[in-house]
Order: structure tokens, then C-alpha cells, then sequence
């Protein structure tokens, strides 16, 4: 006899990472190439000494010292083993049945629907705009009764677009207030929207909207995408619900650690989110003038919607030593590295021959 598996978990798909072999450039994962910060490594060092004991699972340090860090009260703030496991909790807490639909952009982060699956839930995918944006009047229209909860990945993975304040503002104010709104931004850190005004936060336009819970990550910009530890910010009554369905003991002791060194130590980390993005816009400027499409960007990437020629695109990439992260028959997801990492991307990428093929 075998055993009682779910039928329907055939049907879903399994996370794919961006995938890595030994002496080529990974440009496909949106790591960062600089290592934790020397305050959050000296934490990782002296939390490891003690990996025989349980960690906090209520995690009382990180989540005072995100309250602290954000203005907020500790009641407002869970933690999670990364913000994907955040993610899937949030479906856990709002949807029972396949009757529930799960809305949000697409194509945008590609565990929305997997864990809106894993959670018996439905997904409603609702097409970007031809710029490759949210399109958050047609995302709020797609709201029934069904609703349960909107994913908004902003800035967006993997196009790296972002909308900005006053229009996520107005798409806040149309959504129903019993649909709970999570605005996913592991991105946060990278997010300038340069001389528009526009930069929105999440944490500021959550305050007195208790349907609106905001997701970050210590993956990303904090360089601890290895130890897994992510946060959500919202209503006291969203965030004990959270906490029932957390997995025990989920962010272990040393992830706690170093992101509280980390939020301890981030002027440091602003240095070098500001260097990145001088990359991203040396990359971005050099792929626009060989011809390719490259919208703007606000995260740590650029995407190159090359459509059906991606596969190839990503191969040819590979086989010139650089790993980047096509999507289907959408486009190519390219990481910024360090300089001489991009150098050698942009050499394969802008030779007037690849140019021809690809563009």
C-alpha cells in the first residue's frame, strides 16, 4: 500500500533556484556578492558556539529590534524563515478552500502561485502592463468575493519595476478592507525612484491600514540570504495569526543573530546598497546603447524581456561562463555583481554578433 499523498500536488511545481556550476559567474540568484557585515559575522561566529540550544522561537530580540528600527510596536512584527515562508503562512491564515483566490501580478515572483497551491487556495494572475509594471487598476478590478488576499511585489521580481507612492496609494484605497493587501518588498533596500518624489514605503503606508502587511528581507541588500531570515510588518490581530501557523524553532539562532547586528550596523549597509546601484545603471545604460530593451530598474537586477529567445539567450550566456535566469518565453533575469562580474556579462551580452541574434 502506498502512501495518501495529496492528488493534486502533482500539479505544482517545485521552486526552482538559479542554478550554479563550479568557476562560472552566478549573475542568477539576486545574491549579494559582498559577505554578511564584519558586525554580523563577529554575531554568526558567537551565536554558532551556542547551536546546542533551542533558538527564541518567539524571536523577543530581532523583533524589538525591528520595532525600534521601523518606529513600530513589537506586537506589529513577525519574523519568518526567509519572507517565502511569510508568504505561505499568509495564505495559511486567509484561505480555506479552493474557493479562495489568491490575486496578483504576473509575471512576478514565481512562489506566488506555488505556495497559493500548497495552501488549497486559487490563483488569479493579472497581466502586467506593456512596461512591464504592476498594473494596479486592473489588479484592483480583479477583486470579487472571492478575495482573500493580493500579492504586490513592488519593486517587482524579476522585471525590477516599481510603482510608486501615490498610485499604490490609490490601489490601497480601492481594495476592499477585509481583502488583506501584502506588499512584498525584499527589495526595499534598493528602491530610489531617483528625482520622482515617488519612493513608497510600505511600513509608512500600512499605518492605520490594518487589511495592508508588509514583507522584507535580511536575503537581499543585509548579504544573509544563506541563513534565511525574513519580517513582516502589520495589524497586531494579522501578525498573531501569523504566529499560530509559524513552524517551531523555523529561524535558528544564528540568523537571529546576525540580523540584529546587521540592523545594529546599517549605515555600513547603505554604502553598499549605493554601489550597487552605480553597477546597475552602468549595466542597465550598456545594454540599453547595444540595443536591447531594459526597463528601469529598483532592485538588484536588470530584465531583459527577450520572450521566446530567452532559453537561448541564457545558454549562450552559460556558455560564455555567466549564469543568468531566463523566465519561460518572458525574459531574462540578470543579477548585478560585483564589477568584474558584469564586465564579463556585458562583454558576451553587447557583442555586436550576440546583439544581432538576440535583439
Amino acid at each position: 500500500m502506498s502512501a495518501q499523498i495529496r492528488p493534486d500536488l502533482s500539479s505544482i511545481p517545485a521552486y526552482t533556484p538559479g542554478r550554479s556550476y563550479p568557476g562560472a559567474v552566478k549573475l542568477a540568484s539576486n545574491e549579494t556578492t559582498l559577505p554578511p557585515l564584519p558586525a554580523a559575522a563577529k554575531a554568526i561566529g558567537a551565536a554558532a558556539e551556542l547551536a546546542h540550544r533551542y533558538p527564541d522561537n518567539q524571536a523577543t530580540e530581532l523583533r524589538a529590534a525591528l520595532a525600534d528600527f521601523l518606529g513600530v510596536a513589537v506586537e506589529q512584527v513577525a519574523v519568518g524563515c526567509g519572507s517565502v515562508a511569510l508568504l505561505q503562512e499568509l495564505v495559511q491564515i486567509t484561505c480555506s478552500s479552493p474557493q479562495d483566490e489568491v490575486l496578483f501580478a504576473w509575471r512576478s515572483f514565481e512562489a506566488y502561485p506555488i505556495v497559493t497551491q500548497v495552501g488549497h487556495a486559487s490563483a488569479v494572475q493579472v497581466p502586467l502592463t506593456s512596461d512591464h509594471v504592476h498594473d494596479l487598476d486592473a489588479l484592483a478590478a480583479a477583486v470579487t468575493p472571492r478575495t482573500k488576499l493580493v500579492f504586490v511585489c513592488n519593486p517587482n521580481n524579476p522585471t525590477g519595476t516599481a510603482v510608486g507612492r501615490d498610485a499604490l496609494v490609490r490601489f490601497l484605497d480601492a481594495v476592499p478592507s477585509d481583502v488583506l493587501i501584502v506588499l512584498d518588498e525584499a527589495y526595499y533596500e534598493y528602491l530610489r525612484m531617483a528625482g520622482t518624489g515617488q519612493c513608497p514605503d510600505g511600513v509608512e503606508l500600512g499605518r492605520g491600514r490594518p487589511n495592508v502587511i508588509v514583507l522584507r528581507t535580511f536575503s537581499k541588500a543585509y548579504g544573509l540570504a544563506g541563513l534565511r531570515v525574513g519580517y513582516a510588518v502589520g495589524d497586531p490581530e494579522v501578525i498573531t495569526a501569523l504566529m499560530k501557523v509559524h513552524i517551531p524553532f523555523s529561524v535558528n539562532r544564528v540568523a537571529q543573530a546576525a540580523a540584529i547586528a546587521s540592523l545594529e550596523a546599517r549605515g555600513e549597509l547603505l554604502d553598499r546598497t549605493d554601489a550597487l546601484i552605480v553597477e546597475r545603471e552602468r549595466v542597465r545604460d550598456a545594454m540599453l546603447a547595444a540595443g536591447y530593451d531594459v526597463p528601469p530598474s529598483e532592485t538588484n537586477f536588470v530584465w531583459l524581456p527577450l520572450r521566446e529567445r530567452s532559453g537561448a539567450f541564457a545558454e549562450a550566456s552559460a556558455d560564455a561562463g555567466v549564469l543568468v535566469r531566463p523566465y519561460a518565453s518572458d525574459g531574462v533575469r540578470v543579477t548585478v555583481g560585483d564589477p568584474h562580474e558584469n564586465d564579463l556579462f556585458l562583454r558576451f551580452a553587447t557583442d555586436p554578433e550576440v546583439a544581432a541574434r538576440f535583439i
